[in-house]
């Protein structure tokens, strides 16, 4: 699938700029463009300065983690990982993403982004695009809850549009079943069935509000049990959201909540799935072997996920000279940018150039 509003300057010549696009709207799949040390000559430090901004908002509240992992995750499924969630403003008018009702008032993070992009502009201003901050932020999330490491291929540009409509037809909604996640959700995104069943597993960590879940435990006023829940823990929730509206937050993982293991896959069979997308993951027989074998192999899966956030960070990338180094990761640069501020954030080594798979 092609990335959606892709936007490229034409200051280094309309040819120049028409065959940097045109690579650019290649499938996630096949992108080369995206790759390990980026900054490594036009900011070196990046990388560090994102896991310290990271780490001292950790240091505060540990739930943050989760929430940076879930923000890079919706930030690339809706127009693909190109900072769009982070968008106040919407220029074209309307609802943004971050307003959606998918990720308001759920998502968070964002004064982390904001901290971190702090950071880097001050040692390296208009380079290090917020896409890339969201990326790195998540990986150093997944190193402090669960002390997984992995390499984040950089040189995501950031979009210039943000639409609410998106996020709600784009995020797979908490009700949604196992032919809506694998066939529609994540086969758009070029992610396999395994990567679904791997990427479900960061539901091990972080919290839900009632309504995510509520239609499980009540039918209006009436007591209920949903098929795959455990009768005493949908007690617990009902206990805990008399009403959809309850502002109240349960974990995902009631056993290991701050913890990124493999426990979500242990905790599905035991009917401790929170959603319902999380039962559904055992009424599929594929899936449900992939549980049980992620369940049983920790070490396995935390390298699946490891490499599947990889993955999911290739989806519909804007690169080269497409999009923009936003120099405030809310807001899109104003028209009456110049050329500098679109192509600082270009690695020195290949000036920019969308490399070949």
């Amino acid at each position: 699938m092609a990335p959606r509003g892709s936007y490229c300057r034409r200051v280094m010549g309309v040819a120049v700029a028409v065959a940097a696009c045109a690579l650019c709207l290649l499938p996630a799949t096949t992108s080369g463009a995206l790759r390990v040390g980026f900054y490594q000559s036009s900011c070196p430090n990046a990388e560090a300065l994102v896991r310290q901004a990271v780490a001292a908002a950790f240091a505060r509240d540990a739930g943050v983690a989760a929430g940076l992992i879930r923000l890079h995750f919706h930030d690339c499924f809706v127009r693909g990982c190109d900072a769009s969630v982070l968008l106040t403003k919407n220029p074209a008018g309307g609802q943004t993403e971050r307003d959606a009702a998918p990720n308001n008032p759920s998502l968070r993070g964002f004064e982390v982004i904001d901290a971190a992009k702090a950071a880097v502009e001050a040692a390296c201003p208009r380079t290090v695009s917020c896409a890339d901050i969201i990326a790195f932020a998540a990986r150093d999330s997944v190193k402090l809850t669960g002390n997984v490491d992995y390499q984040v291929p950089a040189g995501r540009r950031d979009g210039s549009v943000s639409n609410g409509n998106e996020a709600l037809h784009n995020l797979p909604p908490p009700n949604a079943t196992a032919q809506q996640l694998a066939d529609t959700f994540f086969a758009n995104k070029f992610l396999t069935l395994e990567d679904m069943v791997v990427l479900s597993g960061a539901h091990t960590v972080g919290r839900s509000f009632c309504a995510s879940f509520f239609n499980r435990v009540w039918n209006g006023n009436t007591p209920i049990v949903d098929a795959g829940l455990d009768p005493a823990y949908a007690a617990q929730l009902r206990a805990l959201c008399p009403t959809r509206d309850t502002l109240a937050t349960t974990p995902m993982d009631p056993d290991t909540p701050a913890t990124l293991d493999n426990n979500y896959y242990k905790l599905l069979p035991q009917g401790k799935g929170l959603f319902f997308s999380d039962n559904q993951l055992r009424v599929n027989a594929t899936m449900n072997a992939l549980v049980t074998r992620f369940a049983a192999n920790e070490a396995e899966w935390k390298q699946r996920f490891a490499d599947a956030m990889v993955k999911m960070g290739h989806i519909e990338v804007q690169t080269g000279r497409c999009g923009q180094i936003r120099v405030n990761c809310n807001v899109v640069n104003p028209s009456t940018s110049s050329p500098e501020v679109e192509l600082a954030g270009e690695d020195q080594e290949t000036g920019g150039a969308v490399a070949a798979s």
